[in-house]
Formats: structure tokens, C-alpha cells, sequence
């Protein structure tokens, strides 16, 4: 879903703007940062989009929100602090700006001198699991990637990588998932298998037909209190050979790739066992303070009325799916608005894939 404004960016005053959308993590998560599988699909019901201008000087535009510099008061602002940290989009534009340009260098691709202004708006909420950092970044490697007319030197599957590398300048510890499917767009089935890893510096990345997924929903809360810790001491316990944390991961990678033939055969009833299984094993893993109670709540309002959910990330959104249809549906939708949360059908975003970048693709 990007749109390239200029044919020839170097010499004239065209404008390039990319949009990104939301992720959902389907099945499989958080196996992906220890070496396992999951599905994504990125949701068109939100985004974010970026926007370069070509000018003298490289500018970065603050969002008139999300970089907020002016305040009526040491109130307002340590109020806003409290709810928004110190976290903007500017800084994440500075920073694939860097990664790319590193890398670029470090591969001898060539990059014209021609300057550049970039902005940036979003309507991902923030605190939503949603992943509205990476789609900030993504679409600004799209602009960059344009500008400079270098994606057909830049395969597709090293682009999640770049995305990963400009959020981990700012202490962001995740895993490749989020960028794979919004790099990618649509439906993908990915496996970060460590023989995968250590020798292609990235998983294999299989996209799937988006019409195999069922109707599905999403709910979040309009304003999240409790997102939950998402670094957790499930990491550590991996990496010191916990056996029961170990296995547990395990299990979660199978449920992608169990999920990945349920898909394909539509064998809807079984899915719904496998999204309700990765939470409970999710659960089973990471202490009720790193989920967050609100987040559990969501999961426990979906499960109450026989709809199967899960975290779509590491908390603050959750996907549901009524297996039983329409009147299902209507019970989904009145226990989610009395317990207070917002609930809406899933959009699901096509591949964004252009033909230039299909031809980077690698042949697994």
C-alpha cells in the first residue's frame, strides 16, 4: 500500500510517501526471538505513512502530536511524560536514515547527494501491541529506498533486518516478526529456525493467500492504563537452559506451523483451539505483571462467550475469532462494550510487494 509520487526524485521537487500498516501476530508469538516460527498479517485498520520531500537541507519534521515540544504547563508536560514517555517518530526517522546509510556503505551501494525533508503521521495506537514503531521505520526505508532508487540492490528479506536494527538504537529488544510482516505485507508464515539465522542472517518468509484467514476481530482499549512489561525474565530463563520455558517456546513455534496447514485446509475449529493454546501457554510463561491484568481481561471477555483470542504482541491488543458465526459475534461485541473495551472487524492489508521487489526475493 505505497504510493512513489515522483518518477525522478534526484532531479525534480516530487514528493514520495509510503504507508505501513499495524501487525498482528497470529500464531507462534513471541517464538520468534528464540528461534521459532510464527504468522503475521498486517491490519489496514491503522498505519502509519511517511513522507519525503526533496529540499537543500536533510530536515526532520517533529509530528505536531507525537513530538510534542510546547506545553501549557510543567503540569501538562509531566502529565504528558507519564502517559507518552519520551518517545516520538523523529527519533526513529533519524535513525533508519543512519542504519541505511551504514548499510549501504558497507555494501557499496551507491547514494546521490540530494537532500531531503521527511514527516511522518500514524493512527496506530500507541501501548496496542500493534507494532506502531516498526511502521514508522518501514515507510521511511520505502521513502529512502526511492529517493535514492536502490531497491532492486536491497532484497526484501534483508529490509526486516534494517527496520529491527534503526528500532534497536533506541533500546527496542523484539524480535524479526513485526518487520517481516510489514515489510512484506499480507499473510506470512515465517521460520526463524537457528540454521536459518546463523546462515542467511535472516529466516525464510513464505506469504500466504490473505482469504484463507476467517472474519476476525480486534479489541483494545481506547486508553491502555496497563501494557504490561514486556521485557520480562522469560528471556533469561531461555538463555539459561530453563527446560520449562524451553519446551513451552517450542510448542508455541509448533502452533505456527501446525496453524500454517490448518489455514490452508480452512479448518477453522482447529484454529481456534491453536490462538487459545498460544495464549494459555503465553500465560503459563510470563508472570500475570508482564502481561498486565487489562490485557488478560481481554483475552478472559472473548474466551467468556466461547470466542478463541490471543495477544496480537506482547499485549495491549488481542485478536478474536467466533467460530460459531454471527450470533457469536453479537455476544463478542456487547461483552467487550460493557466491559469497556473497543471491538471492530480486522481489515486485512494485501501484500504491498512491488514487481522490482519480487525480484530481489531469494528462492527458499
Amino acid at each position: 500500500m505505497s504510493e512513489n509520487m515522483g518518477s525522478d526524485v534526484h532531479a525534480s521537487t516530487a514528493a514520495i510517501e509510503h504507508k505501513v500498516c499495524a501487525r498482528v501476530g497470529f500464531l507462534g508469538n513471541p517464538s520468534d526471538v528464540y528461534y521459532g516460527r510464527t504468522i503475521s498479517f498486517t491490519l489496514a485498520n491503522f498505519w502509519a505513512s511517511v513522507r519525503l520531500q526533496p529540499s537543500d537541507d536533510l530536515v526532520f519534521l517533529p509530528h505536531p502530536t507525537h513530538d510534542l515540544v510546547q506545553f501549557r504547563s510543567l503540569d501538562h508536560l509531566v502529565n504528558r511524560l507519564h502517559k507518552e514517555g519520551y518517545y516520538g517518530g523523529v527519533r526513529l526517522l533519524m535513525s533508519i536514515c543512519k542504519v541505511f546509510f551504514n548499510y549501504c556503505k558497507e555494501n557499496n551501494i551507491d547514494l546521490h547527494n540530494g537532500n531531503f525533508t521527511l514527516s511522518y503521521d500514524t493512527n496506530i495506537p500507541r501501548q496496542a501491541g500493534l507494532s506502531g514503531s516498526s511502521a514508522i521505520v518501514a515507510a521511511a526505508l520505502c521513502c529512502l529506498l526511492d529517493f535514492y532508487k536502490v531497491r532492486h540492490l536491497v532484497k526484501v528479506e534483508v529490509r526486516p533486518n534494517l527496520v529491527l536494527s534503526a528500532e534497536k538504537e533506541h533500546g527496542i529488544v523484539a524480535g524479526l516478526q513485526d518487520r517481516v510482516a510489514q515489510v512484506y505485507g499480507g499473510l506470512v508464515y515465517m521460520d526463524f529456525s537457528k540454521e536459518y539465522m546463523d546462515d542467511l542472517g535472516h529466516g525464510i518468509y513464505i506469504p500466504m493467500d490473505i482469504s484463507l484467514l476467517p472474519p476476525l476481530y480486534l479489541i483494545y482499549a481506547e486508553n491502555p492504563s496497563d501494557s504490561g512489561k514486556v521485557h520480562s525474565a522469560v528471556r533469561q530463563r531461555w538463555l539459561n537452559g530453563d527446560e520449562f520455558i524451553i519446551k513451552s517456546m517450542e510448542e508455541v513455534a509448533n502452533l505456527a506451523l501446525e496453524g500454517r496447514t490448518v489455514l490452508l485446509e480452512k479448518d477453522y475449529s482447529k484454529l481456534a483451539n491453536l490462538m487459545n493454546r498460544n495464549f494459555e501457554l503465553r500465560r503459563q510463561m510470563f508472570e500475570v505483571d508482564a502481561l498486565g491484568e487489562l490485557n488478560v481481561k481481554m483475552v478472559e471477555v472473548a474466551q467468556s462467550v466461547g470466542a478463541a483470542a490471543k495477544f496480537t504482541g506482547s499485549g495491549g491488543a488481542v485478536v478474536a475469532f467466533c467460530p460459531d458465526g454471527p450470533s457469536q459475534v453479537k455476544l463478542l461485541e456487547d461483552a467487550c462494550r460493557k466491559a469497556g473495551f473497543i471491538v471492530e472487524p480486522v481489515q486485512v492489508m494485501p501484500s504491498c510487494l512491488s514487481d522490482v521487489d519480487l525480484k530481489t526475493l531469494s528462492s527458499n
